[in-house]
């Protein structure tokens, strides 16, 4: 059996994630960590989770813990998974995987130093309509792929992300998570992108703040190339009038073509030439994280695998970081 606890039970952790734990077979929450007590009491108490802690080590080195969900802000990634590699456990780790990419290195050597596997919540890769892009794209349905078009144009207070003050949030404060919306959420974009296409192992791009309102750029183009050889380019911009807001990637072949939105829904159009258009829409799961914590559990449980890796997410950031040209 698979016990976890879980350190910063904020608000991925109310439904994304947090009672998958719960659900998944072969899994027990066992605890949950803030750094304010009374907050994490009340997760343990409204999830029915037997204990809480405000210290993250205490947390950890809890023997009835045999591993480590690490839901805080991306700054706290590397240092709690160095914590919970030198206690011996497995852990698993918020998107995006780090601040930068050399931190993704570190955390993926320390956890191989170790001896403990390193997981990072990149769930689209165990999804439904992304596995069926996958189906779609392995089985030749729209040809050989020639490139992929990713589109995130949205106003200054994008709906989105679930924030509302642009001015007080985390993820537009590049201490803390590296850069801004672009690293939040182009994240599980070129992820899936190399899931679905192998890695990206050339790419640049510009970026700049139009906005004014936080210190990370707000505006970011970049173009890239797979391993496969298809090519990729991608506009994010959180500074567009609102009615000029789109969320839609299509990836083109030499027969046809998909289109789908990574975050506005659940559907996927096949356009295949000389046949009607075709459309596959898809039921989520309550938990969003369910089927890939899923995966995690069964590798633990030596039942299966896991898709998303410390190296595979390691290879997002380094992507993230040559598009933005935020560089270390």
């Amino acid at each position: 059996m698979i016990k976890w606890g879980i350190i910063g039970v904020g608000d991925v952790c109310e439904k994304k994630s947090g009672p998958a734990f719960q659900k998944a077979e072969g899994s027990e929450l066992v605890a949950v960590m803030r750094r304010t007590g009374a907050k994490a009491k009340d997760f343990a108490e409204r999830h029915g989770v037997p204990k809480w802690y405000d210290d993250a080590e205490k947390l950890i080195n809890d023997p009835e813990i045999n591993a480590i969900y690490v839901a805080t802000p991306p700054n706290g990634h590397a240092p709690y998974a160095a914590m919970a590699a030198a206690a011996g456990k497995p852990v698993y780790v918020e998107k995006p995987m780090a601040r930068n990419h050399a931190e993704c290195l570190s955390m993926v050597e320390t956890c191989e130093k170790a001896g403990v596997p390193l997981f990072v919540a990149y769930y689209r890769r165990a999804l439904p309509n992304f596995l069926k892009i996958k189906e779609l794209i392995d089985s030749g349905s729209i040809g050989d792929v020639r490139f992929v078009d990713v589109k995130v144009h949205k106003s200054l207070e994008p709906d989105i992300v679930g924030q509302s003050d642009n001015h007080e949030n985390w993820r537009t404060n590049p201490e803390i998570a590296g850069a801004g919306y672009f690293y939040d959420l182009a994240s599980h974009q070129l992820d899936y992108l190399d899931f679905l296409l192998g890695p990206i192992t050339k790419a640049s791009g510009i970026a700049k703040n139009f906005g004014g309102i936080y210190t990370a750029e707000d505006t970011t183009l970049g173009t890239f190339v797979f391993e496969s050889g298809a090519m990729g380019m991608g506009s994010w911009c959180f500074a567009t009038s609102e009615n000029s807001e789109l969320e839609r990637t299509t990836i083109y072949g030499s027969k046809g073509r998909i289109e789908f939105p990574f975050f506005e829904g659940t559907d996927v159009d096949l356009f295949i030439d000389g046949e009607a258009k075709q459309s596959f829409n898809f039921e989520m799961p309550e938990h969003i994280q369910q089927p890939l914590i899923q995966s995690i559990v069964d590798q633990l449980n030596n039942k299966g695998k896991c898709v998303s890796t410390g190296v595979s997410a390691a290879r997002t950031n380094w992507a993230l970081e040559q598009i933005s040209n935020r560089i270390d």
